[in-house]
């Protein structure tokens, strides 16, 4: 896999994007342990403190875009700073807010716009612009476990800071180990033009290439598919802890499965990067997705144990962000790379909406009906029809490179 990756600076580039995404997506994906304490601490509430999260989800989301086009237009550097000065601003910050609106702001609002000003639609799309077609599906699924493996830190490292300093002593230490990040920033972007430089010859416009994108079946199909794997994994990282508790286990038991998660979509993350440079992306993604409807319904025929947990976190984790290198990589044949950061941080917003439904929504269905059995019928549903949705897709043949606005 590595092979593809060969070259000056460009495994160097690509290990340093992976670094950046292991810390912010680490942040990220381990605010669902903090849900207990701070209901414990504030007292306001887990449908509060939920939708405050699932605001989250959907500004991670809705800045990727804005962060893609930011950095088509004038260059990765200062829009990865930018993210990650004002993630760590969030982290810093939480621990004074004793409100919905305050945990709003801090975790929903600053958390999640630094963090996808730092995150995938910038981070591949300044990779790519360096790498062969060849390589951006090895190279995306390095980086893509680059945050798999934050998870896989993190998660425990975090239960352990809150059990030891409380939430408010682990939030301030998780900003301090974000701000840890700046310096591989310098490394993604050294000699990194703007995009609107380098492809200024080929360069048909943003608009138009919104334009060709939106009104393409094949893109919009894509979306549709990765807006369910928003909702699974948003429902999953923000309620799994209290699903572990429902069942009388431990704390330990939520942070080692999302610690199983982060590890095992490591493995899965690789190996879909480079499965993408061998198959058809659209295949890749409809087994992935028919595989966590099966997944799900073999986790509610088994007891509620430890160890049902640790297999049904690693299974899941085999797919749990697999999924960005092949959506990726067909926008990239669909559209090219001139605008992948915009295109692509569009298909993520799509990722996030449903990630703001399967947050928020969990919240709901613990509060007014006390378990989250409608939520697992809805995955199990979502995940079936986001299979069938990606067959269709129309994809090119492995090498071949759209003639219009390509980079």
């Amino acid at each position: 896999m590595f092979r593809t990756l060969q070259g000056p600076h460009v495994l160097g580039i690509t290990l340093a994007a992976a670094g950046i995404m292991m810390v912010t997506m680490g942040a990220r994906q381990s605010l669902g342990l903090f849900v207990g304490p701070l209901n414990t601490s504030t007292g306001l509430g887990l449908a509060t403190i939920s939708f405050a999260l699932a605001i989250g989800q959907f500004v991670w989301g809705a800045v990727q875009p804005i962060a893609g086009a930011a950095a088509d237009r004038w260059g990765p550097k200062p829009v990865l700073t930018a993210g990650i000065l004002i993630l760590a601003l969030g982290c810093s910050v939480a621990p004074f807010m004793n409100s919905g609106m305050g945990l709003t702001i801090s975790l929903g609002v600053l958390m999640a716009m630094g963090a996808g000003a730092a995150s995938f639609s910038v981070l591949i799309g300044a990779a790519a612009q360096r790498l062969t077609p060849e390589a951006r599906g090895a190279a995306s699924g390095v980086i893509n476990a680059g945050g798999s493996f934050g998870q896989f830190v993190f998660a425990p490292v975090m239960q352990k800071l809150i059990q030891m300093l409380g939430w408010m002593g682990a939030m301030w230490s998780l900003a301090v180990f974000v701000l840890a990040a700046l310096p591989l920033i310098g490394k993604v972007t050294k000699g990194n033009r703007a995009a609107h430089v380098v492809h200024a010859s080929e360069d048909t416009g943003l608009k138009q290439a919104l334009k060709t994108a939106l009104t393409d079946r094949s893109y919009l199909l894509l979306h549709a598919g990765f807006f369910t794997c928003g909702f699974h994994i948003a429902f999953l990282v923000t309620h799994l802890p209290t699903e572990v508790d429902l069942c009388g286990l431990p704390p330990s038991v939520a942070s080692w499965s999302l610690a199983l998660i982060g590890l095992a979509n490591i493995v899965g993350s690789l190996v879909v990067g480079h499965l993408v440079g061998q198959y058809r992306s659209k295949m890749i993604l409809a087994v992935m997705y028919g595989s966590r409807a099966v997944l799900i319904v073999w986790y509610l025929m088994m007891p509620r144990e430890p160890w049902v947990f640790y297999v049904f976190a690693v299974g899941l984790g085999l797919t749990w962000l697999a999924t960005v290198p092949p959506t990726a990589g067909l926008v990239g044949k669909l559209f090219g790379v001139r605008y992948l950061g915009t295109l692509f941080g569009l298909t993520l917003l799509s990722h996030q909406t449903g990630g703001f439904l399967g947050a928020w929504l969990g919240g709901l269905a613990i509060t007014e009906l006390g378990s989250y059995e409608l939520m697992w019928r809805a995955d199990i549903a979502l995940a079936l029809l986001a299979a069938v949705l990606n067959l269709p897709i129309r994809e090119k043949k492995i090498g071949a490179q759209p003639a219009a606005i390509s980079g």
